[in-house]
C-alpha cells in the first residue's frame, strides 16, 4: 500500500495544453460563453426533487425501503446535476452578473439540505489554481484520512458513503481562506428555511428521501465514482482523467473533466465540443468509460487509495513556491489570453 501521495515537481498540465489548443484552434473562443438554461435546469430538479419527496412524505416512514431505491434511482443522479449547475455557476457560466449565478447556486443547493454551495464556491476555484498542492487543495485528502482509509475494500466503501464528513475535515488544513461572508450567511438561512419547509409539507419521510438522494449522489452510487474519475491515478504520468459514458447525458457532461481544467471558460454544454474540435490534445490522454466499473475497481482494487494523487512538491529550501504559485500566474495568462486582454 503506497504511504504517500505521488510527488511532482512539474507543473499541473492545464494552463501549457489550454495555450496551445488556442494556439492551434483559435476559434475554441466560440465555444466561452454562458448559458442562461442551466438555470432553468436547476429549478427544474428541485422542483422534481421536491415533488418525489412531497409524494413519499406522504406514504410516511415506513415506506422508508421505497424512498432508498427512488433516492438511488432517480434522486442522485438529480442531486449530482445541480451538483454540476453549482459548479457551473462558480466559473461564472450561467448569467452575466456574479451575483444571479450565486443565487443560481444557492437555488441547486437546496435538494441537498446543507448549505455546501457557497463553501463549494470558494475552494474549488482554489482547486483549479493550486492543483494538487497540500496546503490549498481541498480536493487532496488529509494524510491523516488516507491512512485511516488504507486500501481495505470496507473501509474505502465506508470513506465513499461518508465523504462529505470528510470533506469537512479539510478546511482547516489549509491556508487562510475568508468562507463565512454575506452570501455563506443567505446560503445557510435559505437551506434552513428550506428543510422547515420539507419538514412541514412532505414530513419526515420527505427529508429523509432527499438525505438519502444528497449521499447517493456525492458517495457509494456510480455518479460518486466521478470523485475517483477526476484525479485519482496509479499513473504518476497523468493526474487529470475524464469519463466518456452515457451517464453524462443526465449529470450534464461532468465526466470532461481535462477539457473542463483545460479551459474552464466553457460551459458544460460546449465540453464535447471542445474534445471534437481538438482531438490531437485528447486522444492520447487514458480515460475512463463506466463509472460503475471503476467504482467497483477502486474498492476492491488494493492499488487505489487516498494516495492514490499527485502532490506538487515544493520547490526551494522549506517555503512551498513555484507549483502552486507559477500554475496561478500561468492560470490567469490563459484566461487573459483567451479573453483577448
Amino acid at each position: 500500500m503506497r504511504e504517500f501521495f505521488f510527488q511532482s515537481e512539474q507543473d499541473q498540465p492545464h494552463p501549457a495544453r489550454a495555450r496551445a489548443i488556442v494556439k492551434a484552434h483559435p476559434e475554441v473562443r466560440q465555444l466561452m460563453e454562458r448559458n442562461p438554461y442551466t438555470g432553468l435546469i436547476a429549478f427544474s430538479v428541485v422542483a422534481l426533487q421536491t415533488a418525489i419527496a412531497y409524494g413519499l412524505g406522504k406514504l410516511g416512514l415506513g415506506f422508508w425501503w421505497l424512498s432508498l431505491l427512488v433516492a438511488y434511482g432517480i434522486g442522485a443522479f438529480a442531486n449530482h446535476a445541480n451538483y454540476v449547475i453549482i459548479h457551473d455557476a462558480t466559473h461564472n457560466l450561467i448569467f452575466r452578473r456574479r451575483s444571479w449565478n450565486r443565487l443560481t447556486a444557492i437555488l441547486a443547493d437546496l435538494p441537498n439540505l446543507a448549505p455546501g454551495a457557497m463553501g463549494f464556491w470558494v475552494y474549488h476555484l482554489r482547486h483549479h489554481s493550486h492543483q494538487g498542492d497540500y496546503e490549498w487543495d481541498a480536493d487532496l485528502a488529509n494524510y491523516w484520512e488516507a491512512r485511516l482509509v488504507g486500501n481495505k475494500w470496507y473501509r474505502k466503501a465506508i470513506w465513499l458513503t461518508l465523504f462529505p464528513v470528510f470533506q469537512l475535515t479539510r478546511p482547516p488544513r489549509l491556508r487562510a481562506i475568508k468562507m463565512w461572508d454575506r452570501w455563506f450567511s443567505v446560503n445557510l438561512v435559505v437551506a434552513v428555511l428550506y428543510d422547515i419547509g420539507v419538514v412541514y409539507l412532505c414530513g419526515w419521510a420527505g427529508l429523509l428521501y432527499l438525505a438519502f438522494s444528497f449521499f447517493f449522489s456525492v458517495g457509494l452510487h456510480p455518479v460518486g465514482a466521478r470523485w475517483i474519475q477526476e484525479h485519482y491515478t496509479n499513473d504518476p504520468d497523468q493526474e487529470t482523467y475524464s469519463y466518456y459514458g452515457p451517464i453524462n447525458r443526465v449529470c450534464l457532461n461532468m465526466g470532461y473533466h481535462n477539457e473542463h481544467h483545460d479551459l474552464p471558460s466553457i460551459p458544460w454544454n460546449n465540453l464535447p465540443k471542445l474534445r471534437a474540435l481538438a482531438p490531437e490534445f485528447y486522444d492520447c490522454l487514458k480515460y475512463h468509460s463506466s463509472w460503475s466499473r471503476l467504482l467497483f475497481q477502486f474498492i476492491f482494487d488494493k492499488r487505489y487509495t487516498l494516495f492514490s494523487r499527485i502532490e506538487r512538491m515544493k520547490r526551494s529550501g522549506n517555503s512551498r513556491v513555484g507549483g502552486a504559485a507559477v500554475n496561478r500566474q500561468k492560470a490567469i495568462a490563459v484566461e487573459a489570453e483567451i479573453a483577448g486582454v
